[in-house]
Parts: C-alpha cells; structure tokens; sequence
C-alpha cells in the first residue's frame, strides 16, 4: 500500500511514520511536506470537497496537543526538562492557568491506524488524550520528576525556577475535544494516563540528550544549507 501523508516533517508526522512503518513494513509512504502552507481549515474544505465531488476515498482527523518522543524542545514539556537539566529558568505564561487536553503521541499514531483501517471514508474524528492539565500544574510535575532524578535538596528544587511571564495576547484559556465519536463508534481510547505517559517522554529526552543538543544547537541548518542551499 501507498500512503501520501501530508505535514509529516513535523513532530507527530514523523510519530506517525515510525510507527507506521513498523506496523506494516511493506507499505510505503511518501511524505508530501509542501502543502504544509494550506491552512488546516481549508485542507479539510479540499478533502471533503474530492470525497463528495470524485468519491475519493477520505478520512480527516483532529487532535488535541501531543507530547512525547522527538518532539522541539520548544514546545512546553521538553522546553521545561532541558531548561530543569540546565538550571535555566522555567517560563509560563501568565497565571499558567490555561488548560489543555494532552495526548500521548503513541496513542495518536494508534487511533490514526484505528481510522485508516476502520473509518468511514468521508468521516471526521476527533482523536483526544482525555487528560486535561493546567499548564503551571504540568509544569510543577515535570519539577517533581526532575527533582527526584537529579537529586535536588527542596533548596535546589527546580520549582524555584518558575517564572511568570507576560501572557501571550489573546492566549486561549482551555483547549478540550469531544473524542466520544472515535470511542464510540471505533472502539478507541488512550492507553496512556498522563503519569505513565508523562515518565516515558521525560524519561525518553533524558536518554537521547545527543538528539536534543543537535536539534537545539543549529546543527540540522546547516544540514539544510548545505543539501537545499537555504538557512
């Protein structure tokens, strides 16, 4: 089988395309990363619109915010484990209130195998972690679990390196998901719990130091300089 993934350079792509690939080795899969310009929202007007007009066959998804391997370390939970291992300062925005829905990575690449094998063509799912955090509470657990593996004093816990800072204009307060569709009607929930899910991702970046030091130091621009002649 050939599988065209559109957006799959990004952090949950390519998730997806380990995953993928190790679940069905004689597929081949060609990641089509140019359309990434298109705005969600009128690529899922173009898919729907060749299912009803050519009866493509066709299956959107939409997430909640993933976490896990391989993931930038600018996003909230590798940011606050690097800048833990590096005593920087752990940056929230605002009260850190803001609540989101967190999804195991994994468990994203399974519902999405879920869908392409038993999903309606023409079908939406929305596909949730049914963990609900507020941001400074995630932050404080990652303290926690950083205190206790590099063996911090309560004078030396990173939770001293929390830092409010100015909230972000128009910074929304909760984003959640109804995934009560993809539970009911495919039989598909997340495996992971935010605490088991949370200890195999800090865990993870805490063994592949190397990966995060090249993609933090600049190193892949050069790389990119170098094959495509852009910075």
């Amino acid at each position: 089988m050939v599988i065209l993934i559109t957006g799959g350079a990004g952090f949950i792509g390519s998730n997806l395309i380990h995953y993928w690939l190790a679940q069905n080795p004689g597929d081949t899969i060609v990641n089509f990363d140019a359309l990434t310009s298109s705005s969600k929202a009128s690529s899922d007007h173009l898919v729907r619109a060749w299912h009803h007009t050519f009866g493509m066959d066709t299956l959107i998804t939409h997430c909640s915010n993933n976490y896990g391997p391989y993931q930038f370390p600018e996003k909230l939970i590798p940011l606050m484990i690097r800048n833990c291992l590096l005593g920087k300062e752990l940056p929230v925005y605002g009260d850190g209130l803001q609540v989101r829905d967190w999804l195991y990575v994994e468990d994203h690449c399974e519902a999405l195998d879920v869908v392409f094998h038993r999903g309606q063509s023409g079908e939406s799912y929305n596909i949730g972690g049914l963990n609900e955090w507020e941001n400074l509470s995630m932050v404080r657990y990652i303290c926690q679990f950083m205190d206790a593996e590099l063996g911090n004093s309560p004078e030396q816990s990173c939770l001293n390196l929390i830092r409010h800072i100015q909230d972000r204009p128009g910074h929304d307060r909760r984003y959640a998901i109804d995934a009560s569709k993809i539970q009911n009607q495919l039989g598909w929930q997340p495996r992971h719990q935010i605490g088991e899910g949370l200890e195999k991702t800090m865990r993870w970046y805490l063994d592949h130091q190397e990966w995060v030091e090249q993609v933090t130091s600049g190193a892949y621009r050069d790389y990119y300089k170098h094959h495509y002649g852009t910075g």
